[in-house]
């Protein structure tokens, strides 16, 4: 959707919460109206974590710039999963957008909440090699950040946690986004946009691997002989 043709009934995107569309929208709160749901800035149509970051870009972006995201929110809608992995993997991608620019103090409990998720994961089947590959960059461009890390956990802590809570990942990404907008850098819209970008990135491999896995299914447990009936019908009509 490109902004600069809505019409004037369309909401405007606007940093926080609105009462109706009449007073503006958030990120989400567009969302909400355009999956015909009730007007709420926490619709069913996203998963909660991504919308978690959505609305911490919006309110995160500057006014100038917020209507650059409006082509992006309908691509959010029906993003859901059950996969608690998701959370997680928001979390480290926004740790990792977030470490090479954020204040020292957010560098130092950004890369302890990264190196938390990092095993965490690890411990759940691992991560993918790109991601990894990210965080990996992001430490080498914060060393000091990683090294205070590392040493804090070793001192505090006797193994690392197996697991991480939805609620602490969300802590996470708008610790993380916070720290990008006040980031002393010129581009703190661009790398915002390019982090929500990524974000519906990684829930569209959630929700589309979930699919072919419901698909495949179904196909499998399907009557004997009801691909070839279709198939046989198809031919006769062809």
């Amino acid at each position: 959707m490109n902004p600069t043709t809505m019409s004037p009934l369309m909401p405007i995107l606007s940093a926080g919460r609105h009462r109706n569309p009449r007073r503006g929208a958030c990120f989400m709160e567009f969302a909400s109206y355009l999956a015909g749901e009730r007007w709420s800035d926490h619709p069913k149509c996203t998963h909660a974590g991504l919308a978690n970051l959505a609305r911490m870009v919006n309110d995160c972006t500057s006014d100038a710039a917020r209507n650059e995201l409006a082509p992006m929110i309908p691509s959010v809608i029906g993003l859901t999963t059950d996969d608690v992995r998701l959370d997680m993997l928001l979390a480290l991608e926004a740790s990792a957008a977030a470490l090479p620019v954020a204040f020292e103090e957010r560098q130092r409990s950004l890369a302890v909440g990264a190196l938390v998720l990092e095993a965490t994961l690890d411990a759940q089947g691992g991560m993918p090699d790109d991601m990894r590959g990210r965080l990996h960059a992001a430490f080498s461009s914060a060393p000091a950040a990683e090294r205070w890390a590392r040493g804090f956990l070793g001192r505090y802590l006797r193994k690392l946690p197996r697991e991480m809570s939805a609620r602490h990942c969300r802590c996470l990404v708008q610790s993380a986004v916070d720290g990008i907008a006040l980031a002393c850098v010129d581009d703190n819209d661009a790398r915002l946009r390019r982090l929500l970008k990524r974000g519906i990135e990684l829930a569209h491999q959630f929700v589309d691997t979930e699919r072919v896995a419901e698909q495949t299914a179904s196909a499998a447990t399907a009557p004997s002989g009801t691909v070839s009936r279709t198939a046989d019908r198809e031919y006769a009509s062809a």
